[in-house]
């Protein structure tokens, strides 16, 4: 059984605690690794390894095109190593093999595009009302960045956090899901080869209350960066709040995938069965609210459960599976839980809404593609998020209904629109409350563009430069051009 190791100040550890934790293939049960259990002491030694990093020459002497060199070679190693990290992150979470190879080929093309941008983002000369003053401002760093990232895509979450705040001159402390903690820990061995500083990238595995709690709060700490639920990103905005430090929160959803009657009906079929059913809906921009417009209700449905119905569901390893088990125990009675709860309100079940066992679900951690119809937008199945494979489908009559109804949720994370009018869907866009809106597909994202929500979806942006801004703090600057002969006792 493979057994990890702390990496801190560019040196792997064992835990202050001696104790280390099995994780296991969500498909078969099977433990296969030992994660470290860290502790408060180790999460006050990381930070501690991330300020002096921050400070010492080593780091804070490199340019910023120095430091994109590095990220490039990070990116080229990732590259190099798609199919270990994609084998080891499949097994730790049980997303489909197919979908993660892709994954992690993106993450070396997230580090490829903060490498380039590393020495793009400057601050500016401003024009001041004043004829012998001259001011400009610029942009620097925050200092120790911690990241805790979710189970669900642990490499591409951590990236979208960890490329930005090293390319923009950080140190970072990386805290994974203690689910899924191995694939990162591995993220590490390569950061260590491509030549990062020590100290600049650390990983402290454990459990929150014991490491996660003990780095936010840490007064060292400068940043904190989470992916989650809502109320997780509650809890850490509200421990990092007593020393003010910036907070991104990248968290849930309920997002609406809306279809009128003009459109292409069988790319949107495809676009909703991606939009929740991919992943397993074990994902935060899953299009869990499908809306579908009055005249088009029963024949989409229809299609709808005939495609889904034959969905290939069963070994994630296996590249023609295309439903895969849910990652956690936890996250799997969960999902039950929300099933039932449907069902209590007075939805009802068209499909699925159970859990599959036997030959060919292995341990049996797997719950059945789920369509609920019938559903009322105030029922809580369409009011909190499930993550899972579960979908609500409501019945709306035109456009302003379907935008009340779109709208009234906790929150904000993404929308679908699927027409054929251009009109319509710019009509939509200025209307909803959603950080992401795709017209006429779903669940498309970009290094190049920002991503995050409205409401209880979160705070800030990760991918493009407005998350590198994220990660730097501006400084303004004033340089007298001519000696001030006015009253010193008067502000000029």
């Amino acid at each position: 059984m493979e057994r990890y190791q702390l990496f801190i100040d560019g040196t792997w550890c064992d835990p202050a605690s001696g104790a280390w934790f099995e994780t296991s293939e969500p498909f078969s049960g099977e433990a296969w690794a030992l994660i470290p259990r860290g502790t408060a002491a180790d999460a006050d030694r990381a930070v501690e390894a991330g300020h002096r990093a921050f400070l010492s020459p080593e780091w804070s002497s490199l340019t910023a095109t120095q430091r994109g060199a590095l990220l490039r070679k990070l990116a080229g190693l990732i590259e190099e190593n798609v199919d270990l990290l994609g084998r080891i992150e499949q097994r730790d979470n049980g997303k489909l093999m197919a979908e993660v190879a892709g994954q992690v080929r993106n993450v070396a093309q997230w580090f490829h595009y903060y490498a380039g941008l590393a020495d793009k983002v400057g601050g500016d000369v401003v024009p001041i009302n004043k004829a012998d003053v001259f001011n400009y401002t610029k942009l620097e760093p925050l200092g120790v960045v911690v990241a805790i990232t979710p189970w669900n895509s642990p490499l591409a979450l951590t990236t979208w956090k960890m490329a930005p705040a090293l390319a923009a001159g950080n140190t970072i402390v990386i805290k994974p899901s203690e689910y899924t903690s191995a694939s990162l820990l591995e993220l590490a061995k390569l950061a260590e080869k491509a030549g990062f500083p020590k100290g600049v990238v650390n990983v402290v595995t454990g459990f929150g209350p014991e490491v996660g709690e003990p780095l936010v709060r840490h007064p060292l700490t400068a940043k904190v960066a989470f992916t989650g639920g809502d109320i997780g990103g509650q809890k850490v905005n509200e421990a990092a709040a007593p020393g003010l430090k910036k907070v991104t929160l990248e968290l849930g959803g309920k997002s609406p995938n809306i279809v009128f009657d003009d459109a292409d009906l069988e790319q949107a079929v495809k676009g909703a069965v991606a939009g929740v059913f991919g992943a397993s809906g074990q994902t935060c921009m899953a299009g869990s609210r499908l809306l579908l417009q009055e005249s088009i209700h029963d024949a989409f449905l229809a299609r709808l459960i005939e495609v889904v119905k034959d969905a290939k569901i069963g070994d994630p390893a296996l590249m023609e599976t295309q439903v895969g088990p849910i990652a956690t125990r936890a996250q799997f009675e969960k999902i039950l839980r929300m099933i039932d709860m449907g069902k209590e309100d007075g939805a009802t079940l068209a499909l699925g809404g159970h859990a599959l066992s036997g030959p060919g679900y292995g341990q049996g951690q797997f719950v059945a593609p789920t369509i609920f119809t019938g559903v009322r937008n105030d029922m809580r199945i369409a009011q909190q998020e499930v993550f899972g494979p579960v979908v609500c489908v409501l019945k709306f009559k035109d456009e302003d209904e379907a935008l009340a109804i779109a709208n009234d949720v906790p929150f904000g994370l993404a929308a679908g629109v699927w027409t054929k009018d251009l009109h319509r869907a710019l009509w939509c866009v200025d209307r909803l409350k959603a950080g992401t809106v795709w017209v006429n597909n779903y669940r498309s994202t970009s290094f190049a563009t920002p991503f995050g929500g409205y409401k209880r979806s979160g705070l800030g942006r990760e991918g493009g430069v407005e998350a590198i801004k994220e990660y730097l703090q501006t400084k303004s600057v004033w340089i007298t051009t001519k000696p001030d002969r006015s009253n010193p006792f008067i502000l000029g």
